[in-house]
């Protein structure tokens, strides 16, 4: 029995999730804790999102906010639980992705393992990604694995969706090895539009979304991106959906209300992922959802809807807490890096084959 603890901010930039998971037998969820990111540091990493002036410095000065933010969560975690440093085997910390363009050859997640070793005493292993794209992979999604590892058993096609700022999938069968790739934005463009029109970091339940009708306009000039065109591996972020890409697409079109772009958004969301997953998996028994995107009940009944009669649920119909799946991953990933246990998957990233992921920074 192992104990170690994933740390992880999405795309979203709500806050910090930590997870500390026990390894032994199965993957078990031990505890968590949750630290809301605070606004001015949200405002720099979105800002770090595209150029700007003084990045560099700026950049250090950010994640070094992150680590501390981090540790604070972990330290916090440890006192929790009654725990120990010399309890923990490792830190796996994903940090917080800024820039994502693997076919430029490069992908970039701050977060200073060093500090936070430095910080909390621990182990620390971080910078997933690179060694997959270093490997002419797309270096994401990286939680297909861990889906496998903890999803799989002998009842039929399975597919594991995660809506955080973007969407993936991971396609799990008993036949195949598992695939997966993104399927476009998830909650960032939901978020970002709320956020410029109400003033709301995000649409609780889905329910300004519902209260607003599909524009067939605007949803099928979104839908022509070239990234929903083409087949996996496919990732993508920041650099190509945002709130520019949408207001590019407004400005020639008619005005519509705003809790119509909204209801357009979410059924974008909705029929990205469904199209995704009907032309890997033609066939699909069940669909697990975690994630933020889980809480959103008009997206999960859209995604009933569009794909029955396959199963949608959550990842709680099976235990695990949809919340908390990418920080326990990313702990999970810690433990096979250590383990000098390959966790790419070519078929999901592209890469020439499969690669110990992760840089190792000892307590």
């Amino acid at each position: 029995m192992a104990l170690y603890i994933g740390v992880m901010s999405g795309t979203s930039l709500d806050g910090m999730d930590i997870a500390l998971i026990e390894l032994g037998a199965a993957i078990t969820l031990r505890a968590t804790h949750y630290i809301p990111m605070p606004h001015a540091l949200r405002s720099e990493l979105l800002g770090l999102c595209a150029s700007g002036q003084d990045e560099v410095a700026r950049c250090a000065i950010a994640e070094n906010h992150w680590v501390e933010l981090a540790a604070q969560g972990v330290n916090a975690l440890l006192a929790q639980q009654h725990l120990s440093p010399a309890d923990i085997r490792a830190i796996g910390s994903h940090g917080q992705t800024i820039r994502h363009e693997p076919a430029r050859g490069f992908t970039v997640q701050i977060g200073n393992p060093a500090l936070l070793a430095e910080l909390t005493g621990i182990c620390v292993v971080g910078d997933f990604r690179r060694r997959d794209v270093a490997a002419g992979g797309q270096g994401a999604p990286l939680v297909p694995a861990f889906h496998e590892a903890l999803f799989t058993d002998e009842s039929g096609n399975r597919a594991v969706l995660n809506v955080g700022g973007f969407s993936n999938l991971s396609l799990i069968t008993t036949e195949n090895p598992v695939a997966g790739f993104d399927c476009g934005p998830g909650n960032v463009l939901l978020d970002a539009w709320i956020l410029e029109k109400r003033g709301e970091l995000y649409d609780r339940n889905g329910d300004w979304a519902a209260s607003g009708k599909v524009e067939p306009l605007l949803l099928n000039a979104l839908l022509s991106d070239p990234f929903f065109q083409t087949k996996g591996p496919k990732s993508t972020g920041r650099e190509v959906f945002n709130l520019a890409w949408l207001q590019q697409h407004l400005f020639s079109l008619p005005a519509f209300p705003a809790e119509d772009v909204q209801a357009t958004l979410l059924e974008l969301t909705a029929q990205t992922i469904v199209q995704s997953l009907q032309a890997a998996q033609p066939h699909t028994d069940e669909l697990l959802v975690c994630g933020g995107g889980a809480h959103n009940a008009t997206l999960m009944a859209r995604l009933s809807d569009l794909l029955a009669p396959a199963r949608v649920s959550s990842t709680q119909a099976k235990g695990v807490d949809p919340d908390w799946v990418e920080a326990m991953a990313f702990a999970w990933l810690a433990h096979c890096c250590l383990e000098n246990i390959p966790t790419n998957r070519p078929s999901v990233t592209g890469a020439r084959g499969l690669r110990v992921l992760g840089a190792i920074y000892p307590a």
